[in-house]
């Protein structure tokens, strides 16, 4: 019985190995930058001098990929407008070209949105979205900027504070997912240690027959598939 147990309890191991997760993961982290930090990775000259961000400025989040020509240019000219509007809004950039976790969260961030993130930069202002850069957007982005400051921080709209609709969705799609893996698991590791049980019996069962069967002088059996 030695044998069989060793063969059970490297079957258990084995399983475990490749036993699907059910726990959930954490929650993603995501890498932020400011808007200075985000100009000095795209070494955009500037002077914030002048400039502080406060809890009462705007948000304005933002994805781009580094390098990216329209990225570029929105920023310049977000940079433009700081002696003007800087006490009105601040920045929170998420590079996503490069981090797979701020990438995601755009998928999310898009499907709150109900607007495609087909590509960046993809602006969010409150409940206004502006896929791209164009310079016919300034105006818009200002007063954006400037109806949102102008609203009451308790009653501003933010697209991160409302993913949790998102986030319970795809939370159950794969709790049901890994919950259907892990039965199809279950009945594959029971028939798999079923049949290990019974081949392993059946072969002691026939050395034990070949065994009264020398002794009886008989020929012996054959294993029997």
């Amino acid at each position: 019985m030695n044998i069989l147990k060793r063969i059970l309890v490297t079957l258990f191991i084995t399983g475990f190995m490749f036993l699907p997760m059910c726990v959930k993961a954490e929650e993603n982290t995501y890498t932020t930058l400011n808007l200075d930090e985000a100009l000095n990775a795209e070494e955009i000259e500037h002077d914030f001098s002048n400039y502080k961000e406060t809890d009462k400025q705007a948000v304005i989040y933002l994805f781009r990929g580094q390098g990216c020509g329209f990225c570029r240019k929105f920023l310049t000219f977000l940079n433009s407008i700081v002696d003007e509007y800087g006490k009105y809004f601040r920045v929170v950039s998420y590079e996503v070209w490069n981090d797979q976790n701020n990438n995601d969260l755009l998928s999310r961030v898009s499907a709150v949105m109900k607007q495609d993130a087909t590509g960046v930069p993809y602006i969010v202002i409150g409940d206004k979205v502006f896929t791209g850069y164009a310079e016919s957007y300034d105006e818009d982005i200002k007063s954006k900027i400037k109806e949102l400051y102008d609203t009451p921080v308790s009653d501003r709209y933010d697209v991160m504070q409302n993913l949790g609709s998102v986030t319970a969705v795809d939370d159950t799609k794969k709790d049901e997912s890994s919950n259907f893996s892990l039965i199809i698991f279950n009945i594959i590791f029971t028939i798999a240690a079923c049949t290990i049980i019974v081949v392993y019996q059946n072969k002691k069962r026939i050395e034990l027959e070949n065994r009264i069967l020398l002794l009886e002088g008989k020929k012996v059996k054959k294993n029997e598939k």
